[in-house]
């Protein structure tokens, strides 16, 4: 994500590389190149302009000490600001009241129905909830059917009336639900639009009214840019939402929407989602989304997905058999899901320091692993568990349960021998390296 903005600030940067000082002249070329990277990202101008006066003014002046270039002086005068004009700390969302109720609005196509059972989801596995999605869009059947389908997928029960067409007395319908059955959230799924009209508008504030919402979250998808912005506000005028949602940012997202929305409706951004798995929803930090964007990772956001999937004990197991060199196929494949459920594998790969502009022109599919897996998946559980015992017949019988060649058996089965080795030299299990090589990346 933002990649463009990200390649297009780092040429801005190249203007102070090799300067000794920060000077009047050097700035004002950095700031002009910053200023037409963020207008190409469909950054308002004004919003623009009053972001490079900032920076220009924090730069003048600055005094280059203890070894730091000016172009890393720049660097963190441009991460401090993009980080404040995308709301300075982490927005905190209301889970405390029982009932819990969210509204959630948006245009449609937006991307509300999947971030509703995203949501249901979150507060479900990471806050012990017991949520209740609601489905309020009276017009569009296949939206009552879809939030059923991710309610099941969740395990998360749906509510909705298909033969009633009054949206504001199913919420209400909704609560007394909800209240008999023990819910404690309440996510109100309503109808969108192609654009904003005085129907959808009315709708979604007689909603508001009824039921009194906790928060009121309004979905935006991030690849529409300065568009979503102006409908942004459309929305907080007449709603005055608590906050906003990014969708889709694994897209080919400029970045205008994240940059210039908290700015124009003074509203922060409380989540960010991507792809359609329902696991793959994110608070929104904007600090480090700034560091993301000035191509610097996000280690603490990738340090926080592995913790969600550490098992202590499996790992105290896997050292011990690690030090004995008996680290297994069935090791590895575990190792390969634990990975997996840590989310998108590009996505997981760009947020480490550097790695996302190198990765930008490399086709990660969810299925990189695929071939792996099948070659395994052929194995016996006894071959699982003795690598060493795979003869050649027993490699062809495996390429023919894969349907992969001999040779990209025998490829794979050095690999991973080759892992063994180093792991055993390194006496710990690390992580890039069981993932090196193993998934047959392409680029485009």
């Amino acid at each position: 994500m933002f990649n463009n903005l990200s390649d297009r600030l780092e040429s801005a940067f190249k203007n102070l590389k090799g300067e000794a000082r920060i000077s009047e002249l050097n700035i004002a070329n950095t700031v002009k190149d910053i200023r037409r990277a963020l207008l190409d990202a469909d950054v308002n101008y004004k919003i623009a302009k009053e972001f490079t006066d900032k920076v220009k003014s924090k730069a003048t002046g600055e005094k280059v000490i203890n070894a730091i270039s000016p172009g890393q002086l720049m660097v963190k005068i441009v991460q401090d600001e993009l980080t404040e004009l995308m709301g300075g700390t982490e927005a905190s969302f209301e889970t405390n009241a029982n009932p819990t109720i969210v509204l959630i609005a948006g245009l449609q196509g937006s991307g509300k129905t999947t971030f509703s059972g995203k949501l249901s989801n979150y507060l479900k596995t990471k806050k012990g909830k017991r949520p209740l999605l609601v489905a309020a869009d009276i017009y569009r059947p296949a939206a009552i059917d879809q939030l059923h389908v991710l309610g099941e997928q969740v395990g998360v029960d749906v509510y909705s009336e298909r033969e009633n067409k009054d949206a504001v007395a199913i919420a209400k319908n909704a609560l007394a639900y909800a209240k008999e059955h023990a819910k404690n959230v309440i996510i109100i799924d309503t109808a969108g639009r192609l654009a904003v009209d005085e129907v959808m508008m009315t709708e979604v504030a007689n909603i508001k009214n009824a039921i009194n919402p906790n928060e009121i979250l309004f979905v935006v998808d991030s690849m529409t840019g300065q568009d979503a912005v102006n409908t942004a506000k459309a929305f907080n005028d007449r709603l005055d939402f608590s906050g906003v949602v990014l969708t889709k940012l694994d897209g080919d997202t400029r970045g205008g929407a994240a940059l210039s929305i908290k700015y124009t409706v003074n509203k922060p951004i409380k989540f960010v989602s991507s792809g359609e798995k329902l696991d793959t929803l994110d608070v929104f930090y904007p600090d480090r989304m700034a560091q993301r964007i000035l191509g610097m990772g996000d280690i603490t956001s990738l340090v926080e997905k592995a913790q969600e999937q550490y098992d202590e004990e499996k790992a105290k197991k896997l050292e011990k058999k690690i030090r004995k060199n008996q680290f297994d196929f069935q090791d590895f494949i575990d190792q390969l899901q634990q990975i997996k459920r840590m989310g998108n594998l590009k996505d997981i790969m760009g947020m480490l320091p550097g790695v996302g502009k190198a990765m930008k022109d490399v086709d990660i599919s969810d299925d990189a692993f695929k071939g792996v897996e099948a070659m395994i998946n052929s194995m016996t559980p006894f071959e699982r568990a003795n690598p060493d015992s795979i003869t050649p017949s027993r490699r062809q019988r495996i390429a023919k349960g894969a349907g992969k060649e001999l040779s990209e058996v025998n490829a794979f089965m050095k690999q991973f021998d080759q892992m063994r080795q180093m792991m055993k030299m390194m006496n710990k299990m690390p992580m890039a390296g069981m993932m090196g090589g193993l998934g047959g990346l392409k680029r485009r």
